[in-house]
């Protein structure tokens, strides 16, 4: 009977607790969501109608405030596809090449792996901006102004995705795997493309979430290094928007902002799967 009544009451706390977690889970999802959803809506309202209060309800200004962004003198069409470009080939360079720079960190034994790693972990402690002049005096050098080289090359050494990249290794990769390779008469490269690089999928696919999201919201580079309207990104395009100084018209700001949104939530959710697989590989690894 004592037993009886015991398993009740823990079930019944034990649902209790879940109700709680679902409802402050949903609250947080609702936070997380609203702001986004206020940024859609203002890109179907009016100037005035902005200025005039917070509303959620969506207006009917969406196509007035699609001409008013056409109507400058850049493309976003264009813009767009600029952004594009840069974003997905810094973000394969970073994570190929960061993977690959961790395999090498983890798998060989060389005298100056460790102090190779410090350096790296150094290099991360140095902001973008104190190197920003030497960078713009350097690609001027080298006619490279007005060029997307420089927004994309430079992707090859990303600090931060090396060391997350290292740390996943670390705890994932067997080294007699890679051995058993070896002796079975695989390559170096073989190995890295066929065998590591599908364990390092759940990790290659968080860090291109965060290095496609970096580079596309890039702001100071770009703005730098590119000055031809045709060669413009989309943030560009959009932080120009409030240049007028006669008139600001937010909605066409808040327009061009959800387009800058939309493609980071496309490559989210076809990667997201991904990093769900890694959580749950991880929860049943002995």
């Amino acid at each position: 009977m004592l037993n009886t009544e015991k398993n009740s009451t823990f079930s019944l706390g034990r649902g209790i607790n879940k109700t709680v977690i679902y409802v402050v889970c949903m609250l947080l999802s609702v936070l997380s969501i609203l702001p986004f959803w206020i940024m859609f809506v203002n890109a179907t309202r009016s100037t005035p109608e902005i200025q005039s209060g917070l509303s959620l309800i969506p207006s009917g200004h969406l196509m007035s405030n699609w001409d008013v962004l056409i109507g400058k003198s850049f493309d976003p069409f264009q813009g767009f596809l600029n952004s594009f470009i840069i974003s997905g080939g810094s973000t394969l360079l970073t994570v190929y090449f960061s993977s690959l720079t961790a395999y090498a960190l983890v798998v060989y034994n060389w005298r100056m792996r460790q102090a190779f790693f410090t350096i790296i972990m150094c290099v991360m402690m140095i902001p973008a901006q104190a190197s920003a002049i030497g960078f713009y005096q350097f690609m001027y050098k080298l006619h490279w102004t007005n060029n997307y080289l420089p927004l994309i090359l430079p992707a090859i050494a990303a600090p931060a995705v090396v060391f997350f990249m290292r740390q996943y290794l670390l705890a994932t990769l067997s080294l007699e795997i890679v051995e058993a390779a070896r002796i079975d008469g695989s390559g170096e490269f073989a190995i890295f493309n066929n065998i590591v690089l599908p364990i390092m999928t759940p990790a290659i696919a968080t860090q291109a979430i965060f290095a496609f999201v970096g580079s596309w919201n890039n702001l100071f580079m770009p703005l730098i290094l590119l000055t031809q309207k045709e060669k413009y990104t989309l943030p560009i395009m959009v932080s120009l928007l409030r240049g007028d100084i006669y008139k600001t018209e937010f909605g066409s700001i808040y327009l061009g902002l959800a387009l800058t949104v939309l493609p980071l939530f496309v490559i989210y959710f076809l990667l997201s799967r991904y990093i769900i697989a890694g959580v749950a590989l991880g929860g049943v690894k002995e």
